[in-house]
């Protein structure tokens, strides 16, 4: 066993190079996290006299906001249920089985998202229109569905390959059926893999705007009325104290993901 000591470290130089990429790339989210607290109506000074809590009060009383914020979280949860679901299924139909067309299905279902989002978006909008569709909820829903599935399925592939095929075959030699197999050896294995995938369906739905400019018609997610608040410099500090809150429901569910996929690689590890 290596110990943390023979592990040989990266030279200085990368190290520093990686940290400076990092904060360039938080940089922006800091300030809008400062300017969220900035005391003066303007948010273009540099940098704040003073800081406030009033605008967090402020941006809660408008109606607009809660009315895309609560869009947003329906959008999210619906289309997250549905990649669960899906996103489940076809991991299962396609794992361990060989057959005609496999690499086929796995490229349409990474196709979405590999993709640019202007490209889906365009493809969704023509579909919507084919079908003569009225562009609302239902359409969003159907959108983010189609990106979001992609990351239950990659998420429950990537367990299904880590989980040892011996506990099915000691359920069969136990005397369980299929089912019994799936539902007791099979599904809580998988557990953690779909919660994790389901989470990060739903911060992805919840912050996406390409997609959702296509699809939503009049509808106005979170995303789209950060989009239209950009014209407006003198609501700054508000549209300031939204984005933090868009920061936050995406990086927490994020977190909580990673927490649940790195404790299920723990659990497969002290399986085998």
């Amino acid at each position: 066993m290596h110990s943390d000591q023979d592990t040989p470290r990266a030279p200085l130089a990368l190290r520093l190079a990686v940290a400076a990429a990092i904060a360039f790339l938080h940089f922006p989210i800091a300030i809008i996290a400062l300017y969220a607290f900035n005391a003066e109506d303007s948010a273009f000074t540099f940098p704040p006299h003073e800081f406030t809590l009033k605008w967090f009060p402020r941006a809660f009383e408008r109606i607009d906001v809660l009315q895309s914020i609560g869009l947003s979280l329906e959008v999210a949860l619906i289309a997250a249920g549905i990649a669960v679901v899906l996103g489940t299924l076809a991991a299962l139909a396609v794992h361990g089985r060989s057959f005609a067309g496999r690499d086929g299905i796995n490229l349409m279902f990474n196709l979405p998202i590999a993709l640019p989002g202007i490209i889906t978006g365009i493809a969704l909008l023509s579909t919507i229109r084919l079908l003569d569709l009225e562009p609302g909820v239902q359409t969003l829903v159907l959108g983010h569905a189609t990106f979001c599935v992609i990351l239950v399925f990659n998420n429950v592939i990537a367990r299904l390959r880590r989980m040892p095929q011996s506990l099915n075959e000691a359920s069969m030699d136990l005397g369980a059926d299929a089912f019994k197999t799936f539902r007791y050896v099979v599904l809580p294995g998988l557990g953690t893999a779909i919660m994790a995938g389901g989470i990060l369906a739903v911060a992805l739905s919840f912050d996406e705007i390409v997609v959702t400019t296509f699809t939503s018609g009049a509808q106005r997610t979170l995303p789209i009325w950060l989009l239209n608040q950009l014209a407006k410099p003198r609501e700054m500090p508000i549209t300031n104290v939204v984005a933090l809150l868009v920061i936050l429901v995406t990086t927490v569910p994020i977190v909580a993901a990673w927490k649940l996929t790195e404790s299920g690689s723990h659990a497969d590890g002290a399986g085998k």
